[in-house]
């Protein structure tokens, strides 16, 4: 086992840090070694918290103390235990992968007696992640491209109408002004210290922070008993994902984004995808007009020669590139474009009028009636019919120009062998005179292929213009569509911003959560498939009040969880086993980002084939929310909690939908029957409302590990709260799964809150040891979520 020491420096006196601890340096060492030295002690070199410098030296010793129970065997049960602690750590926690993911991390060791009198040797592990500030750093690269490309995207659209024009102002302005935004916040970022992993509660309300999760850590415990090897158990701790900067006067995501919507009278909409075949449409269009014209002209040109070879080599390209252009044509996002343009015209009811772009201008109150007139007109010529008539007529018109070359063609050989008859039966003068008499004819062909291929070619070239204009033009309507859904129509940009910046916080936390799982994982066939056929379940555990400021805190949390269904995640082979060869890396745009997590070469050829293949892992997220402190009594009282209400049941449907789908794909899962048992108790204890009802958070926390999920808990800021939900969940866990003793639940549960890694997340985050509650306040906690005596104030 490999155990980590800390130093800490005593506070000068009469310092405004009196009260706390400075912290010197760490080191760790193997306690295996340490128990097999002969020497009882050892000195040990104390570095800085980042490694890299000396700043003094530490002893430690071992003392031997007597086993106060009465052993089985004569053997080392002690010894035992830390042997089996070392194999299970040593290797794991120091692999590539586990340094990628996690940094500075605190241990705390424990023993607890277990129902039949035997020792479980229990390791408390807290740590932090890079993934704090890499991930939000690559979001924020990814969103300014992403608008970058949008602004270029509206300014290469044709000539609009003064609406629509309008419209195009508003989607650049609203993305330039995001972009200005994440550039500033990308500079703030890069101004800080490399090896920043940590955003503290008292700067969560810092603009340039705003992407940060706050107080993102890894809680982790290692169980290990004489019977078994370690069990890692794992629960990603952060404040709830929120924006503190701009706070909650007016709520939180949920509402705002409500309250826009409301507001909101746009009709046509296209999603993400109909939008890049619009735009795949018009490159498409751009490309293959051009040729077509070209191809005609050459096919024109060459009529005057006598090279038919040529010829139809020239028709065959032509006829190659109409085919494919015609086939663009015919996907029916262009037909129910341009009745979307003709119905919202309709829909203007006579204030604006269709531009020969398809975009919509205002016309004067005197010109409706003739603009009425002309709509009518414009909805007969752009019927379903019509526009299957537009691009039909390319077809014809190639078809009558093949068959007009084949027609003439056909001549042109007819002649020739007429000439060649003659030439045989001609002798001596007769066979000068007939010499020149082809040449007349190969003329007189020559001149009328050209003559009656132009207008054929010139009807051609007519057609594609026409199909080209009606389908840029609606091409043109449905890509600025998109563009206003995906900005304006998201409302003002502090709106896409706040829900930016509340993804970002909870996208950190996922990823930490599902490298963590995935590394446990990797030896577990069945695991390895599941995420591959089912996918990943992210359990969100919130204790927020549904009372003032943490009412707006959870409709953040609400959005950017569901945002999260979005994400996807595929495993990759990294170039190397350096740590940042090793961090995950984010690509795509907003609504489609997918998250690929690099693995050592070595581990990633034992993969099941469709994992190695890029196979997307999808993300289930569910969010189940209780309220435990005073604020959530006057909610319960005089107050609303139906939003909590509301997010418990729609979650429960989700995770019942996950487990079910997964009893689908794996039928021969291990414990899936009690699984559908849980699921049956969730449902009563939701239905039940009962105050402070935490048997739900429970619940949901053993169905999530049933089913191999990650698990993540928050509160306002993953400082006290969550301490008391996560050391709760510990002991909960050594109870139901290692039978610890019940008479030594509690004081198992006293030790961390007193004693364990949770106090020193106190410590960063505020200076103090001590958890921020007062004895009033406890009053109305539930009884389990309360701490020691002394272990607050």
């Amino acid at each position: 086992m490999t155990a980590c020491t800390e130093c800490f420096r005593p506070p000068r006196e009469n310092s405004s840090s009196a009260g706390q601890r400075n912290c010197l340096g760490f080191t760790s060492f193997s306690i295996r070694d340490l128990l097999r030295s002969k020497e009882p002690d050892s000195s040990l070199k104390l570095r800085t918290m980042d490694g890299v410098n000396e700043v003094g030296e530490v002893k430690v010793s071992r003392l031997l103390v007597e086993e106060e129970t009465e052993v089985k065997s004569p053997e080392n049960k002690s010894s035992v235990l830390c042997d089996a602690l070392h194999d299970t750590v040593q290797d794991k926690e120091n692999s590539p992968t586990m340094r990628a993911a996690l940094c500075s991390q605190v241990c705390k060791v424990y023993r607890f007696q277990t129902e039949d009198h035997r020792w479980l040797l229990v390791r408390e592990q807290m740590s932090e992640t890079p993934l704090s500030f890499s991930l939000p750093k690559q979001l924020l690269s990814a969103l300014i491209q992403e608008h970058t490309d949008r602004v270029l995207e509206v300014k290469e659209l044709c000539d609009l109408s003064p609406h629509w024009d309008g419209l195009r102002h508003d989607v650049i302005f609203h993305c330039n002004q995001l972009i200005s935004c994440y550039q500033q916040t990308q500079a703030e970022l890069h101004k800080l210290s490399t090896s920043s992993c940590f955003k503290a509660s008292s700067s969560k309300s810092d603009r340039h922070l705003q992407f940060i999760s706050t107080n993102l850590h890894s809680q982790r415990m290692e169980v290990t008993s004489p019977d078994s090897s370690g069990v890692w158990y794992e629960v990603i701790t952060f404040g709830a994902p929120a924006d503190h900067h701009h706070a909650f006067k007016h709520g939180g995501l949920k509402r705002l984004i409500s309250k826009h919507t409301d507001h909101r009278k746009s009709s046509v909409s296209y999603s993400r995808d109909e939008s890049c075949r619009a735009k795949e449409l018009l490159a498409s269009m751009a490309q293959l007009q051009p040729l077509i014209f070209g191809l005609a002209e050459e096919l024109l040109s060459i009529s005057v020669e006598e090279n038919f070879g040529r010829l139809q080599e020239v028709l065959d390209s032509l006829k190659e590139q109409t085919t494919l252009f015609i086939h663009a044509l015919k996907d029916d996002l262009v037909k129910s474009a341009l009745l979307d343009i003709h119905n919202q015209s309709t829909f203007n009811n006579g204030s604006s009028h269709v531009h020969s772009n398809g975009l919509l201008c205002e016309i004067s109150p005197g010109d409706q009636e003739g603009a009425l007139s002309l709509r009518l007109q414009e909805e007969r010529e752009y019927s379903e019919e019509e526009w299957g008539r537009t691009w039909a007529n390319v077809g014809k018109s190639l078809v009558c120009i093949i068959a007009m070359v084949d027609r003439l063609h056909g001549r042109e050989r007819l002649l020739q062998e007429q000439s060649s008859l003659e030439q045989q039966e001609s002798a001596g003068d007769a066979k000068s005179q007939n010499t020149a008499s082809p040449s007349s004819f190969s003329s007189f062909i020559v001149s009328s292929w050209q003559e009656q291929l132009l207008p054929l070619v010139v009807t051609l070239r007519d057609c594609v213009r026409d199909a080209v204009t009606n389908a840029r033009t609606a091409m043109t309507f449905v890509v600025l569509q998109g563009a206003v859904a995906a900005t304006v129509a998201q409302g003002p940009a502090q709106i896409g911003q706040r829900r930016h910046a509340v993804f970002s916080q909870a996208l950190s936390a996922l990823v930490c959560g599902f490298m963590l799982k995935l590394f446990g994982g990797l030896e577990d066939p069945e695991f390895l498939q599941q995420l591959h056929s089912v996918g990943i379940l992210a359990q969100f555990e919130g204790l927020l009040s549904t009372y003032g400021e943490e009412l707006g805190m959870l409709e953040d949390m609400e959005v950017g969880v569901s945002d999260l269904s979005s994400v996807a995640f595929t495993v990759t082979e990294a170039e190397s086993e350096q740590p940042d060869d090793l961090l995950p890396t984010l690509r795509g745009t907003w609504g489609g980002f997918v998250v690929d997590v690099p693995l050592p070469s070595e581990t990633f050829s034992s993969l099941p084939q469709e994992l190695k293949s890029g196979r997307l892992i999808r993300v289930e997220p569910v969010l189940f929310n209780i309220g435990i402190n005073q604020h959530q009594s006057l909610a319960e009282r005089f107050g609303d909690s139906s939003l909590q209400e509301r997010v418990n049941q729609q979650s429960c449907e989700r995770l019942k939908a996950y487990c079910n789908k997964l009893r689908d794909k794996l039928p021969h899962m291990a414990g899936i029957q009690s699984i559908l048992d849980l699921l049956l108790s969730l449902d009563r204890s939701i239905e039940t409302k009962k105050r402070k009802n935490v048997e739900v958070l429970w619940i949901a926390a053993s169905v999530c590990r049933k089913v191999n999920g990650v698990r993540l808990t928050s509160c306002k800021s993953a400082k006290d709260r969550t301490a008391m939900s996560v050391t709760l969940e510990q002991c909960m866990i050594l109870r139901e799964q290692h039978t610890l003793s019940q008479q030594h639940f509690s004081s198992a549960l006293d030790s961390m809150r007193r004693d364990g890694c949770r106090t020193e997340n106190v410590q960063k985050n505020v200076g103090s040891r001590k958890f921020a509650f007062s004895s009033v306040q406890l009053l109305t906690f539930p009884k389990l979520y309360r701490p020691p005596d002394g272990s607050y104030g």
